[in-house]
């Protein structure tokens, strides 16, 4: 059911019946190791390319999450999953390896909500029983294609924030035992004229806000509701913005409730500038320490909001700016 402008309420509150995080060997000397199903050593993953080794780590999560809800893959109805390569070739030929139907979004670093909310919206209106929504990113080979190889050493400033090498997936049932999605608001694209690749976390902290703001707006409530509201992936410097404008717009959010999936994943020592992105950022803090936290009781209701910068290499080689999207999934034990 649509609720104001862009919020969708799931009336039969789908289920997040089993969920899998996997990471790299930079996690592995993370804050919530404790949280990842798998956590390799290697880079790549006993790959020969980067990109190989992000579809191992992507099937890796997919095909653990469904083990643990004692399923097969022959179960799962449909497959929604995003990632930065081009073509989305992470999913695709991860699609590829599972043999499930397959809906490939793109969101950037968005698109681990942006899968979770259409996962929960077919099985809320009883298209579907089981789907797998699920997101991956692998340092490298982000770095490779967005920026530099990292083979040429580039500079990078303070500004610039690193990409998880992980992937998160969520099985998505009608019915189960586990956290439920409540509502999602789908984000609209924002772009503050922002040019430098190197800030993603003050060129998406403007959308990330604009649907925090419509996700208020739209159920009537405000930040109290929930026990924790995080980003998907503004770091120091764009969750500071973000605290700030929701601050001035008149949603001041206690800095014990707002937080940030780059700012919890690593350690504060680990040399990572202004915080970790990636859509395996959001993916696996979700799926992985989240969901964790709302089985221990720690938490009851929280709000997820994945933020993705939809530039692309191209894009930035003719001098465009970047466009910024978020979208916010409810999740309620």
């Amino acid at each position: 059911m649509l609720k104001g402008h862009q919020t969708w309420i799931f009336d039969s509150k789908p289920i997040i019946i089993s969920s899998a995080a996997v990471g790299g060997p930079f996690e592995a000397k993370g804050a919530l190791t404790d949280d990842f199903d798998f956590l390799h050593q290697d880079v790549w993953l006993g790959q020969d390319s980067f990109e190989k080794a992000e579809k191992k780590l992507l099937e890796q999560a997919c095909e653990t999450a469904i083990t643990k809800a004692n399923m097969k893959k022959e179960d799962i109805q449909f497959f929604i999953s995003g990632d930065l390569m081009n073509q989305i070739i992470s999913s695709t030929f991860t699609a590829r390896t599972l043999g499930i139907p397959f809906l490939g979004i793109y969101g950037a670093c968005s698109s681990a909500m942006e899968s979770l909310a259409l996962a929960s919206l077919l099985v809320d209106s009883k298209a579907a029983k089981y789907v797998i929504a699920a997101a991956s990113s692998h340092n490298v080979a982000a770095e490779k294609l967005y920026r530099y190889p990292t083979e040429y050493g580039s500079q990078k400033p303070p500004t610039a924030q690193w990409t998880v090498t992980g992937a998160g997936a969520g099985l998505v049932a009608e019915k189960g035992s586990g956290p439920k999605v409540t509502c999602a608001t789908i984000g609209r694209v924002v772009d503050m004229g922002l040019t430098d690749p190197y800030n993603m976390g003050a060129a998406m902290a403007p959308a990330a806000v604009d649907t925090i703001e419509a996700h208020f707006r739209d159920l009537n409530i405000d930040p109290s509701y929930y026990d924790l509201i995080a980003t998907g992936d503004l770091g120091r410097i764009g969750h500071k913005i973000a605290s700030d404008l929701l601050t001035k717009h008149g949603h001041k959010i206690p800095s014990n409730i707002f937080t940030d999936c780059g700012l919890l994943i690593y350690k504060d020592d680990q040399p990572v500038m202004a915080g970790a992105s990636g859509c395996g950022c959001s993916a696996t803090v979700t799926y992985g320490h989240l969901l964790n936290r709302m089985k221990k009781g720690e938490l009851k209701k929280i709000l997820v909001i994945a933020t993705g910068a939809l530039l692309s290499p191209l894009s930035y080689q003719q001098k465009e700016s970047i466009p910024c999207i978020a979208h916010a999934v409810s999740i309620e034990m």
